[in-house]
């Protein structure tokens, strides 16, 4: 999951929905309660049946929740319902059956084959982070981070842990803005305006003063200078050991031949820094998979993002409890579990500048984080039964800069984005034929000049080997209604499939001949439409299914591809009739 983190607000801030017009059993003592008949359309669908069935919807840290649906309810209107209870905030999470997204949300719940007796898992994906500062009277300043969704108590055991609180736990409150803060209230409750970012915790008979700090609120504590307890470190921890016997990173490399921009280079050196000052990976309490925040020398801030293999969805060591794949397919239909990591850095590489091939410090043409394959030990991962806690088995996975961010573009609505920057990520999205594109894995960040940017994260079921799952939120915006620029035409016109598998070839995934197929297939629709005029929406509908059953139109165009030669023919002859049917369609959709 990333949201990023200050972090992906793409997954975090939880805002009020209106409730839909089906009832959802929240308190087992209502189960009986009679649903509404009415869908969340307003109508009831044909050929369903109106007696509702009974699913269980399972969510970390509460009791399974009895929940009555319709077959003909949408997956949108479910997803609604769970959103109305405190604390559950569906749209920002992966809502799971079998170890499958049901991520169609105008799609039925009989689409997904749900059944009485089935269970709904709701998979929290990555939050932001929020800044925390603690100042003695002495004018020592202590500053970590911790996710939204954490509560007050999470904070004063931070505090304790890292040596800047002292005594009972109890005795110290939290303040703001005179009135005292529960240690059972969420962070991101407290925080309603996202500059407001800075807490203190303070002993009960400290004084309090606030005074503002540019746009934040600071609040500055009485409190005594912890150092001059015995045994406690200088938060600097200048000269010191590292906390961690056991702690480094380095860049994986396939071929030594292959450059790595500074950027990149500067993103692994800061990382090692960090670990080697004791500043552990920091686990998000959200997402699928185990993804952890990577702090930088000071432990002031976050600085990447590491997603280990083995702890991928459906992995044998994921730390979530997640179902572990029994065929070795990935959430998403088309993906292998365990090739998540090098997938996010495939979507690195192949976002090539406006000019061509990264030569440098060129951001990509989408935008998307610099990342790379590393491998790390420490022993703040999570860890199997094998290594017994040692914590000396080296995890390998990608590495992706840290995005400062305002949000998502699950936060707000999305009048306020760029055509331009929609557009960017619809041309990346429809190249790698992405299976997994939410509004929560786009970062709405703003440049020096005040001017609104996307940054397309979490691409770890993109250059799937089939078109199947293909999702795509930003395909009804109104900006992919819009006609490509003139620029992004001519972006798309330099576009090579071939050279995009060599150059991944290079970076050390030789890719299946079957992921190889889409992406030929991809760039070669990408490249058809626009010469045709198509706009991101046209190219996009060919390729995302209208519902999970019916095929999409490019899946068709495959299929009758492949019944058009003979059986073994070459690759090359099936792309050749791949080509002159899509002309057809395309021919026939413009006609």
């Amino acid at each position: 999951m990333d949201k990023r983190r200050r972090t992906r607000r793409n997954e975090a801030n939880s805002k009020g929905t209106t409730m839909s017009s089906s009832a959802l059993v929240a308190n087992p003592t209502l189960e009986d309660s009679a649903p509404s008949l009415v869908s969340f359309e307003g109508s009831r669908r044909p050929h369903c049946s109106p007696e509702p069935i009974l699913i269980h919807l399972t969510v970390p840290g509460s009791p399974v929740i009895p929940m009555k649906v319709l077959e003909s309810d949408s997956i949108a209107s479910v997803k609604l319902r769970i959103q109305s209870f405190k604390g559950f905030v569906a749209g920002k999470q992966a809502l799971m059956s079998n170890g499958r997204e049901l991520a169609r949300n105008d799609s039925l719940v009989r689409d997904y084959g749900l059944s009485d007796g089935n269970v709904l898992q709701l998979e929290t994906r990555l939050s932001d982070l929020r800044s925390i500062t603690i100042k003695t009277t002495c004018g020592k300043k202590h500053e970590f981070q911790v996710e939204s969704r954490r509560n007050i108590g999470y904070v004063k055991r931070q505090a304790a842990e890292g040596g800047w609180a002292s005594g009972n736990l109890e005795d110290y409150k939290l303040v703001c803005d005179g009135v005292e803060i529960g240690d059972d209230q969420i962070i991101d409750d407290i925080c309603k305006n996202n500059d407001a970012v800075f807490h203190l915790l303070i002993p009960q008979s400290a004084k309090v003063r606030s005074k503002p700090v540019e746009r934040d609120n600071q609040l500055l504590v009485a409190a005594p200078d912890m150092k001059k307890k015995k045994g406690i470190d200088d938060l600097q921890m200048v000269g010191g050991k590292p906390r961690h016997r056991y702690c480094w990173i380095q860049r994986v490399i396939i071929d030594p031949k292959v450059e790595h921009s500074p950027a990149i280079m500067e993103l692994v050196r800061s990382t090692s820094a960090g670990l080697e000052k004791g500043n552990p990976p920091l686990l998000s309490t959200e997402g699928c998979g185990g993804v952890y925040f990577m702090q930088d020398a000071l432990g002031h801030r976050c600085i990447g993002v590491f997603k280990p293999i083995d702890e991928e969805p459906m992995a044998e060591n994921n730390p979530r409890g997640f179902q572990l794949s029994t065929n070795g397919e990935g959430m998403k239909r088309g993906t292998r579990v365990g090739e998540g990591a090098i997938r996010e850095v495939a979507a690195y590489v192949l976002d090539h500048p406006v000019g061509g091939r990264r030569i440098s410090e060129e951001a990509g043409f989408a935008g998307v984080p610099p990342t790379v394959m590393v491998g790390c030990l420490n022993r703040g991962f999570h860890r199997s039964e094998e290594d017994n806690g040692a914590g000396k088995t080296v995890k390998v996975g990608s590495l992706q800069m840290f995005v400062e961010n305002c949000g998502s573009c699950e936060d707000m609505g999305p009048q306020a984005f760029p055509v331009g920057e929609v557009q960017k990520i619809a041309v990346l999205d429809i190249r790698l034929a992405n299976a997994d594109r939410h509004a929560g894995n786009i970062l709405v960040c703003k440049d020096n000049k005040g001017r609104i940017k996307l940054a397309p994260i979490d691409h770890a079921y993109c250059l799937p080997d089939r078109f199947e799952d293909c999702t795509f939120d930003w395909l009804y915006w109104p900006q992919a209604r819009q006609h490509f620029s003139g620029e992004t035409i001519a972006y798309i016109k330099s576009l090579d499939a071939e050279e995009d598998i060599a150059l991944l070839r290079s970076y050390g995934w030789e890719l299946s001949p079957e992921c190889s197929r889409i992406l030929r297939i991809s760039t070669m629709l990408l490249k058809k439409g626009v010469q045709r005029g198509l706009t991101p929406y046209d190219i996009g509908s060919i390729m995302c299914r209208v519902t999970t059953e019916k095929e999409s139109k490019i899946e068709e165009i495959i299929r009758e591809a492949g019944n058009a030669i003979l059986p073994r023919s070459r690759e090359t002859a099936f792309l050749e009739s791949v080509s002159e049917i899509m002309d057809r369609h395309l021919d026939k959709l413009l006609s």
